[in-house]
């Protein structure tokens, strides 16, 4: 009989490096967007430029948040993880508002949107989904942000986004996590097999897709061969400048 392998638990986007507080910097971020939508409220028939921002997306244990948090001291823009588009989502009350709030600028905008990015489950899709379309929006809305996770780079128009796939064998995940957590390799290979299947159902309930499809993204950086973070976010860094310099020089 097999034995069965203990579970560590592990928050995705977890690393050694000490983050800000994921509840101070949801405060921050909803102050900072009720501000800029007061703003466009006042100016009747305001057009709402999205600017540039960059989306990781990655298998969980590759390293991806720190890879953001480093490139984001270099491009001076906030971050944004799971545990912050959650927490958004499910505790600010700020999802419902943003929703009308663009359905009052754009008519028909959101769902729209959301019938690009869900066909025809868009019109049954449930209040998390909402939330978090609502939560990407108006982060973006708001500053040039870089997002890890979460399927934002489909939810965010293409053109707008520098989407950046962080690849890497599952060896080199289960080395990475087995040392973060100080775990053996069997526990953290466990965890991450949890792991996965958590984010293969989400990806399958929210965008009806298997899997990533690497023609959806800018860059795919396999973290096997570039295995420097710094490396890694100066490659991203240099890329969107180059994509966005027009913005970037006139913003």
């Amino acid at each position: 009989m097999a034995l069965l392998r203990s579970v560590t638990p592990y928050v995705p986007g977890t690393y050694a490096k000490r983050r800000p507080e994921a509840g101070e910097m949801v405060s921050r971020f909803v102050h900072e967007w009720e501000s800029r939508r007061r703003k466009l409220a006042q100016q009747k028939g305001a057009s709402l430029q999205i600017p540039p921002c960059i989306c990781f997306s990655r298998k969980i244990g590759v390293g991806a948040l720190e890879i953001a948090d480093l490139l984001g001291r270099k491009l001076r823009l906030h971050v944004a993880d799971r545990e912050i588009l959650e927490r958004m989502t499910g505790e600010t009350g700020l999802d419902k508002e943003t929703v009308q709030f663009f359905d009052e600028i754009y008519p028909g905008k959101t769902v729209e949107l959301s019938a690009m990015i869900f066909g025809e489950k868009s019109f049954v899709m449930g209040d998390y989904m909402r939330s978090l379309v609502g939560a990407v929006l108006a982060l973006a809305a708001t500053e040039s942000t870089i997002f890890v996770g979460r399927g934002t780079h489909l939810i965010l128009p293409r053109d707008r986004v520098l989407a950046v796939r962080l690849i890497c064998s599952d060896e080199f995940r289960i080395r990475r996590l087995a040392a973060l957590l100080k775990v053996s390799e069997a526990e953290a290979s466990a965890t991450l097999a949890k792991i996965d299947r958590e984010q293969r159902a989400f990806f399958k309930k929210a965008f009806g897709k298997k899997d990533a499809s690497p023609y959806e993204f800018d860059m795919v950086i396999n973290c096997d061969h570039i295995n420097s973070p710094s490396l890694a976010a100066d490659l991203v860094s240099r890329a969107f400048r180059k994509k966005f310099a027009a913005d970037l020089t006139h913003g």
